[in-house]
């Protein structure tokens, strides 16, 4: 117990210590010693007080040679502490103040990853999540050699699935709203189609496929006479797409189900 004491007054000496310090060097309004502590925090890894301090003495070192390191630095600790709008508004001064720096690569990543870290879940808005992609493409463009380039190829892979997922949930939601209304499958078809167009890669593109057979099989089924016959086989066409790209699908058996009542419908119409 008395060691554990002492670890926990000593912890609080020094955290005292170093906000006294802290404090001290505001109160002086020493540029140079707010710098020297920045520059100390940032490297303790205290981005919080470095930030602060970076932030008020950025303006005064604009066209002085710290300039570009102290601007990299609180562009930096914005991001290290999950302030990412800032932080992406910090690297792009950055760039456009230093085009020639040796950071402007890391930078630029920087820049497009924290819109990557701003970028929301699949069913928000993804207007973060465009400007991310465009970033990072840019960067991907600029620095094909760059350390990071793997690092952004992944990020854009990973917001590609998000971005997908939102077009396949909403071509999905079209479907269960069509069970009770049926005009509406309409609409979920031409989204998925869209969707299988657009998306040839996708890990959704299976279901969509198969979806796609579900939607069109119900909307002909009840379907007016006269409609019945173009709906079923335009049905039967969306199996054989299915079939011919998934043959071993997890959805085979459920498809195959709705090929058997496009086949008997077909059956039906034509000796009707």
């Amino acid at each position: 117990m008395n060691l554990r004491l002492l670890v926990i007054l000593f912890l609080s000496l020094v955290l005292f210590s170093s906000c006294s310090e802290y404090q001290k060097v505001l109160r002086k309004n020493d540029v140079k010693e707010m710098y020297d502590l920045a520059n100390s925090y940032y490297e303790q890894g205290d981005y919080v007080k470095a930030k602060r301090l970076f932030e008020v003495i950025a303006p005064k070192y604009a066209g002085r040679p710290q300039g570009e390191r102290l601007s990299f630095f609180f562009a930096n600790a914005q991001y290290l502490t999950g302030s990412y709008y800032l932080s992406s508004y910090q690297f792009e001064r950055f760039i456009k103040s230093y085009p020639n720096s040796d950071k402007r690569e890391e930078a630029s990543f920087l820049e497009a990853a924290s819109y990557f870290k701003m970028s929301p879940k699949f069913s928000l808005d993804q207007t973060d999540t465009d400007t991310a992609l465009i970033k990072l493409q840019s960067f991907i463009n600029d620095y094909p050699d760059s350390e990071y380039f793997a690092s952004a190829n992944e990020m854009v892979q990973t917001l590609n699935i998000k971005k997908q997922q939102k077009a396949f949930e909403i071509a999905k939601q079209y479907d269960k709203l069509g069970e009770f209304n049926l005009p509406v499958l309409f609409s979920a078809i031409t989204s998925l189609n869209n969707f299988i167009l657009e998306n040839p890669g996708s890990i959704y593109r299976e279901e969509a496929y198969f979806i796609r057979l579900k939607s069109a099989t119900i909307l002909a089924e009840n379907s007016t006479f006269q409609k019945m016959d173009q709906r079923f086989k335009d049905a039967l066409k969306y199996y054989n797409e299915f079939k011919r790209n998934y043959p071993n699908s997890r959805f085979t058996e459920e498809a195959d189900a709705y090929k058997e009542k496009i086949d008997e419908s077909l059956l039906s119409l034509t000796s009707s």
